[in-house]
């Protein structure tokens, strides 16, 4: 049976950047790996950002919303049987950022996928500098994700301070107590620029396995009023987009924006805009589309579309 791994994590935290990390990482290694996003959103940017891995080693497959959760889940475990049937050493799955972890342990123990998979590593992303004023919905997901995860990976290392990284790694204790989780954190931590990470680092993620902590269920998922908000066919200068993205994060009257991404025409290529509160990082990619998405928690449609108009 082929393992699977479920690169999960909170809204910007760079499953995406890490996820192709660890891909690479496995083609080097002479394996066939399957991937599959897994999103609620109607158009997944973070496929496009994968397509450079494509090969006749490396498969991608996208579940995208536009339809009811029952629907939503049965397109994952149809893909799934699919990537099942493909021969692949090794499938990696990114879900939305406000995935429950037990959704995926649910699905892999249905026929047929119990002779398909075995789970390999549940890997959790987490910013190293993380916002310490998340709602109580936002604290449930992280809290849900670190539970069941064998290696948590902190991302944006080399740019955040000891205070700060302490300062997290006491959120998500906090987080976990807040669901009665009696999880800690020691020796689950991979905190280390990403630039300098080796294969011994890979290895270690891969074979990390998962936990089984127990955790209080919240009913948090149908109103916890995460959203995407796509402003499609709006083509913008990098500077153009900056300056809307920061106006974006700046208004109080816009509502909890995490994250701001897209792609950007330039010099016949595309650039990837990828931003968040504290940060933006721009970097040419080999496709894109006229495209921009805005994710955070009650956002006003409205005044987002009048600052992006």
């Amino acid at each position: 049976m082929a393992k699977i791994d479920l690169i999960t994590g909170f809204l910007g935290s760079g499953k995406t950047t890490f996820l192709k990390l660890y891909a690479r990482y496995l083609l080097g290694k002479g394996m066939r790996i399957g991937i599959l996003e897994n999103d609620y959103g109607a158009v997944n940017v973070d496929m496009l950002l994968l397509r450079e891995l494509e090969s006749d080693r490396c498969g991608l497959e996208m579940v995208a919303g536009a339809c009811d959760a029952d629907c939503h889940k049965r397109r994952f475990k149809t893909k799934l049987i699919a990537l099942g049937m493909s021969g692949y050493d090794r499938v990696l799955i990114e879900p939305s950022g406000v995935f429950d972890t037990d959704e995926f342990f649910d699905t892999l123990y249905e026929e047929p996928l119990d002779r398909f998979f075995e789970a390999g590593s549940v890997i959790a992303v987490a910013d190293a500098d993380l916002d310490d004023d998340l709602s109580e919905a936002a604290d449930y997901y992280l809290a849900s994700q670190i539970a069941g995860a064998g290696v948590v990976v902190l991302s944006k290392t080399q740019t955040a301070t000891e205070a700060q990284k302490q300062s997290t790694l006491a959120h998500i204790e906090r987080a976990l107590k807040s669901v009665r989780c009696d999880k800690r954190l020691s020796g689950n931590i991979l905190a280390k620029d990403w630039a300098e990470l080796t294969d011994k680092d890979f290895e270690r993620v891969m074979n990390s396995g998962y936990d089984c902590a127990d955790f209080v269920k919240r009913g948090v998922s149908d109103d916890s009023g995460f959203r995407s908000l796509y402003l499609i066919n709006k083509a913008y200068t990098v500077e153009e987009l900056s300056e809307k993205a920061r106006a974006a994060f700046g208004s109080d009257e816009c509502g909890r924006i995490f994250r701001v991404k897209g792609f950007v025409k330039h010099d016949g290529g595309w650039l990837e805009f990828n931003a968040t509160g504290k940060q933006t990082d721009i970097r040419p990619i080999e496709h894109g589309q006229d495209i921009v998405i805005v994710i955070g928690d009650g956002l006003n449609e409205t005044k987002i579309k009048k600052i992006f108009k």
